[in-house]
């Protein structure tokens, strides 16, 4: 599931539709978590997003925050209730770096555990980049919505999560940007920053739209 309901107001735009590569993050982001999720959610926080949403993701479910004002505590209930297996990945459009191969990761670490959620390199955890057992994490939102609870790690106390060392993930991410934000103007410059380097060394790796990997693969095989 996709959480796509994030305003923005730092950056000046909702970060849905922001285009730091010449295409929507909600669209970018659809194309890393279709590489590792056989089913999608895409969660917007009303109904005006949801039909603004609808033509960029068709290939996706639809979903919307159940209440007004809570934040990713109601996009992560919402994607819960709507989640098709035991597990379910989480994570938000805010995110212009996603590792598919470190989004594998986490569902394998997650077996055995309600979540398995990075910690951030701040030393919090990332709850937007994670995976959780369905069920347990929407009783969880649901309880939390009921106490009128907004903090976002607030499901999470009552669950057995694994916290995922970031240790864990150097291997497939050795400079951690999976765990990238776009929050603030300098999170845009710096992430064109980070992808032009990328691109001029041929490392645009998951950037890449289906188009280029195509002709890649194409190339390749002659």
């Amino acid at each position: 599931m996709i959480l796509a309901g994030g305003a923005g107001r730092r950056i000046g735009s909702e970060k849905a539709f922001l285009e730091p590569f010449g295409r929507t993050m909600i669209e970018a982001t659809v194309e890393v978590v279709e590489e590792v999720a056989a089913d999608l959610v895409v969660v917007a926080r009303d109904f005006d997003q949801l039909s603004r949403l609808r033509g960029l993701v068709p290939g996706a479910r639809l979903a919307s925050d159940p209440v007004q004002g809570f934040g990713p505590v109601a996009g992560l209930a919402a994607g819960m209730e709507a989640a098709a297996g035991d597990y379910a990945l989480a994570v938000g459009c805010d995110l212009p770096f996603l590792n598919p191969r470190v989004l594998e990761l986490l569902f394998d670490l997650a077996e055995g555990h309600d979540a398995a959620v990075p910690e951030g390199k701040s030393g919090f955890l990332e709850p937007l980049h994670a995976v959780y057992r369905a069920g347990p994490m929407a009783r969880a939102c649901r309880e939390a919505l009921a106490a009128g609870e907004r903090r976002i790690r607030a499901p999470l106390e009552g669950l057995a999560v694994r916290t995922v060392p970031l240790n864990l993930l150097r291997p497939l991410d050795p400079e951690l940007l999976s765990l990238f934000n776009l929050n603030t103007d300098e999170d845009l410059i710096e992430a064109r920053r980070i992808e032009e380097v990328r691109g001029g060394a041929g490392g645009r790796g998951i950037r890449r739209t289906r188009q280029e990997r195509r002709s890649l693969s194409r190339l390749e095989s002659l």
